[in-house]
């Protein structure tokens, strides 16, 4: 299959030529397929925000290439503006970004930039509202009337309402209670669902990453050190801790375990995974307990 969305050596410097030189990204390559669930993890600095920038065009790379569906975003201006509604980006903290009368009209920010007439217009806004758990009541209220969790479903809502091939959220769920992180990660895998679209999830958190995509790309030092599944990244917890990003509680126990000598599998990362480790656990040391007895 190839990728919807991928750079090609991607370099990124920050005042170039001056005291303050600062290189992000050191030759990048990224791919993200259709459909898929992916997840950035990296530390603060790490070049996760810069090269999340790149892929819709908001950056535009010092050296190498953004490619989407095979196409350079930056061919043609005409090319670029597309991808900026292809490739939506959800900023961390959108709802400081808010700024019009109504909820409403804030939601058809987006669509009415791509030219849309109003009928789509009002299609959009309210299925995006729909995806976010936004009432209908609510669309004619101020934004800044709503609560910390309600300003940021209407942000999302924005950018949903375009309805993009891909959707990237940098750390969508920052400063939400637990019921607020699940809500609004069951907005995101509705939307998933319901378009098929490729979500690019940026996240801090060990814990949200294990139970929620498909497979992870670590950057670390302007570099893609390594990727893979959750199991395969969480493999390398050591590395992991060495870039300040450790793995999750769950996986941490059970490398624990495996350092103190007990036979189980040190890979898992969510409740079901350690379920069936700890069952494989006992029933290897019951046999070898049997053949000690015969």
């Amino acid at each position: 299959m190839d990728p919807i969305l991928e750079t090609k050596q991607l370099s990124h410097i920050y005042s170039a030529g001056t005291p303050f030189e600062r290189t992000a990204l050191d030759g990048v390559d990224f791919r993200a397929y259709p459909g898929e669930y992916l997840g950035i993890i990296g530390h603060t600095g790490s070049g996760k925000s810069t090269l999340i920038q790149h892929l819709n065009g908001l950056l535009k790379p010092t050296s190498g290439q953004v490619l989407f569906q095979g196409t350079d975003i930056w061919s043609d201006p005409k090319i670029t503006r597309q991808t900026r509604f292809r490739v939506g980006l959800v900023f961390q903290y959108p709802e400081y970004q808010l700024f019009e009368e109504t909820v409403y009209k804030d939601i058809s920010f987006g669509p009415q930039n791509m030219g849309l007439d109003q009928k789509e217009v009002d299609r959009r806004v309210r299925a995006a509202a729909y995806f976010v758990g936004l009432r209908d009541d609510q669309l004619e209220k101020s934004p800044f009337e709503l609560s910390g969790g309600q300003k940021r479903r209407v942000a999302i809502a924005g950018v949903i309402a375009m309805e993009p091939q891909v959707l990237i959220l940098d750390e969508p769920t920052a400063g939400l209670d637990p019921e607020g992180v699940e809500s609004i990660l069951g907005n995101i895998r509705d939307y998933h669902r319901a378009h098929n679209a490729t979500i690019i999830l940026v996240s801090h958190s060990m814990e949200e990453m294990a139970r929620t995509v498909d497979r992870l790309v670590v950057v670390n030092g302007g570099k893609l050190p390594f990727e893979g599944t959750p199991r395969e990244v969480f493999q390398h917890g050591d590395e992991l801790e060495r870039m300040g990003l450790g793995v999750p509680q769950l996986t941490r126990v059970f490398h624990r375990l495996r350092a103190l000598g007990v036979d189980i599998d040190p890979s898992v990362y969510t409740l079901e995974q350690a379920k069936g480790a700890v069952l494989d656990a006992l029933a290897k040391r019951g046999k070898a307990l049997e053949k000690g007895v015969e």
